[in-house]
């Protein structure tokens, strides 16, 4: 068998012998530091505290002449390149899934050999960048996060009292809708037994309800006064929260070139193969933000749904839903909605209901 040379092209790394790159293996506890030459070598190699202002001391110290500094995206990533940057540090967050199919190719897996990976995959400049967000909208986004776990507590306790009931024989007739909880409070004076194991229950709910409407309050408050919330929320279907959660995740609609460039980000666009003969499209690929995703699914959902103005989007959406069915038009819908919000973002208009579509 004979085997065709292919000239590969040359790695793209610095012709300045002094460069240094850092690779940074962060934990909680802490954080593997690895300094490469611009030649490859290890120039230093060890362990620091996983506080900004050690590993900041800690680059300053072994490599002064740093051209990147690389950690991965992480609980504490935010916070660590926010120090880096301030401290005038040339740092870059590499996706993680990114770093990992590299990483996990090779033999041995250590904290010492994972910083070394990174430092050396951006010195050869390989590697995928993440965008981090700022504090502001890191801000925003903890209050929504907040919240939505609120929202599944109450959830699962409300689920927790309507299967009781049943259980008991005190409710047989279906326990769903907003009139439940008062039904569970009559069921108490039926039964002592249920009582005692609803009424702490219901106690909870009460307080995971009045704290519910704290974040809501909390939330509601960013949304006065900025004139971009208000113009996405003249879109239908987006209310405050999906605003806050699509605001929060783009935080800079200027990095991306095209409107059409969000619905790939935000996962919302089918994953595709293609190899040889074989070309096929299968499901969204569910990248990005999980929760900005859900919000604009059911914004999707309320165009769809509920929505009775005429509009060419919810038109075009219809038609799509009678053609490949209800899930794939809301996808669609949703996607489309992205594209929409990034474009009245950045060009500072509204929403037109003749022109949406």
């Amino acid at each position: 068998m004979h085997h065709r040379q292919v000239a590969l092209p040359p790695l793209q790394v610095s012709e300045n012998p002094m460069t240094s790159y850092v690779g940074l293996d962060v934990s909680l506890a802490e954080t593997s530091v690895c300094v490469l030459g611009a030649d490859g070598k290890v120039r230093y190699e060890g362990k620091v505290r996983s506080l900004p202002n050690e590993l900041v001391a800690c680059i300053q110290r072994h490599a002064d002449d740093a051209e990147r500094v690389a950690i991965e995206t992480g609980q504490t990533s935010a916070l660590l390149f926010r120090a880096m940057e301030a401290a005038n540090l040339p740092v870059v967050c590499i996706e993680t899934r990114h770093a990992h199919k590299v990483l996990s190719a090779r033999q041995n897996k250590t904290d010492r050999n994972d910083a070394k990976g990174l430092a050396e995959l951006v010195r050869v400049g390989w590697y995928k960048e993440a965008w981090v967000r700022g504090a502001s909208a890191q801000a925003i986004r903890s209050l929504l996060l907040a919240r939505r776990m609120l929202m599944v507590t109450r959830r699962t306790l409300e689920n927790t009292l309507r299967g009781a009931v049943k259980r008991f024989g005190l409710i047989i007739t279906k326990t769903a809708g907003k009139t439940f909880k008062g039904r569970a409070v009559a069921a108490m004076e039926l039964d002592p037994a249920y009582a005692a194991f609803a009424a702490p229950i219901l106690v909870v709910l009460e307080t995971v309800a009045e704290q519910i409407r704290t974040y809501e309050r909390q939330l509601q408050a960013v949304i006065r006064g900025n004139a971009t919330l208000s113009r996405l929320m003249t879109v239908p279907g987006v209310g405050y929260l999906s605003a806050l959660a699509f605001y929060s995740t783009i935080e800079d609609p200027a990095r991306f070139k095209r409107s059409d460039d969000v619905g790939p980000y935000l996962g919302l666009t089918p994953r595709t193969h293609q190899s040889g003969e074989v070309d096929w499209s299968g499901r969204i690929t569910k990248t990005g933000d999980s929760m900005t995703r859900a919000y604009l699914f059911e914004a999707a959902t309320v165009i769809l749904t509920r929505v009775t103005k005429p509009t060419p989007l919810r038109e075009w959406g219809l038609r799509l839903k009678e053609r490949s069915g209800m899930k794939k038009a809301q996808v669609a819908v949703a996607r489309k909605l992205a594209v929409m919000m990034h474009a009245i973002w950045t060009d500072g208009t509204e929403f037109e209901w003749r022109a949406a579509g």
